[in-house]
């Protein structure tokens, strides 16, 4: 009788499936399961350029100085039927030290980028996204060789690019274009004295000449922090193999707001060369350049009066970085 009932337990395990493969995932050990296919996919890389330049009793004159510049790229990605979601960090930060100067910034940021997108169906390169874009640097910022006067700090400025719009996305390419019509850009300058002087487009602080002393100022009203502007918005990022081991890659942004001079354009454009040796070798070119209305270049005045070197705003200017580094790269997972 125990016979019969064991063997009609047996069958009626057997004949439902989903019990049946319960029990033998059940049974077989955690490295015999075949583990399903993540839908994430993650880049990590470190990377740390230096170069280095000495003069001992050198005839045609030269000065020693030696550069270096941490870089670091994360990014995550998420990718299930027609959703993806991107998610990327940037940082860098470079430091030059020549002989008979002080230690100088050459190099500082700070970059998060986030794109939700919806496609119909899995053919399509064509996604219906959303973006978020962050901003800021990691230290103060001088116009050398003033060092007294920081000319922006972590968070001073800042920008966030939050908007909706529509994605090509071509992974085979390697190349995605983002375009949205409705984006909202957010400027920080959380240091009240640079908000107070209106850097980086911010509306600045209200002074009214001291009744007592007519010489002096007396603030009326502090400069926001906070500058909100609602625009168009247009990204592009592109790397290609031009030729064995040399890619080359490019980053450009533009944006330009509906109602504060509609048509001048704010340029963020950056390209690169990279030349890889090995897995752990790489050298770069790169240029950066930078445009944007609300960023005063500064300069130093002397004033006649009394002598003292103040810095003045000189308008906007085209902003240009050039880069060109040897160094050690390491990706992990």
């Amino acid at each position: 009788m125990k016979l019969l009932r064991s063997t009609l337990l047996l069958f009626l395990l057997l004949s439902n499936s989903t019990i049946f493969a319960q029990i033998i995932q059940t049974t077989l050990s955690p490295n015999q399961v075949p583990k399903p296919p993540s839908n994430w996919s993650q880049k990590n890389q470190l990377g740390f350029d230096i170069s280095e330049i000495a003069f001992v009793n050198w005839s045609a004159g030269g000065t020693s100085s030696i550069s270096g510049l941490f870089k670091g790229e994360f990014g995550r990605t998420y990718i299930k039927k027609n959703h993806k979601w991107v998610n990327e960090l940037i940082v860098k930060y470079g430091l030059n030290k020549q002989d008979g100067t002080e230690i100088r910034k050459t190099d500082d940021a700070l970059q998060f980028n986030s794109t939700y997108g919806f496609r119909k169906d899995t053919s399509s390169n064509w996604f219906y996204s959303s973006k978020l874009n962050f901003n800021t640097q990691f230290t103060d910022g001088y116009n050398y060789p003033n060092r007294d006067v920081a000319i922006s700090k972590p968070f001073a400025p800042a920008y966030i690019f939050l908007g909706a719009g529509a994605e090509n996305a071509n992974k085979k390419k390697n190349r995605v274009f983002y375009f949205s019509p409705i984006t909202l850009k957010t400027t920080l300058v959380l240091d009240q004295n640079l908000a107070n002087q209106g850097s980086f487009g911010v509306k600045k602080a209200v002074y009214a000449p001291d009744p007592l002393d007519p010489t002096q100022q007396i603030l009326i009203e502090e400069g926001q922090k906070v500058k909100a502007e609602f625009g168009i918005l247009f990204t592009a990022y592109m790397k290609n193999e031009i030729y064995k081991n040399v890619f080359y890659e490019n980053r450009l942004s533009l944006y330009t707001d509906y109602l504060n001079k509609f048509g001048n354009v704010d340029i963020d454009y950056d390209t690169r060369l990279d030349l890889v040796v090995n897995a752990y070798v790489k050298a770069n070119i790169g240029v950066h350049l930078v445009y944007d209305d609300d960023i005063k270049t500064k300069k130093d005045v002397i004033d006649p009066t009394t002598g003292n070197k103040t810095q003045v705003n000189d308008g906007p200017r085209m902003q240009l970085r050039q880069v060109l580094g040897v160094g050690l790269v390491y990706a992990f997972k």
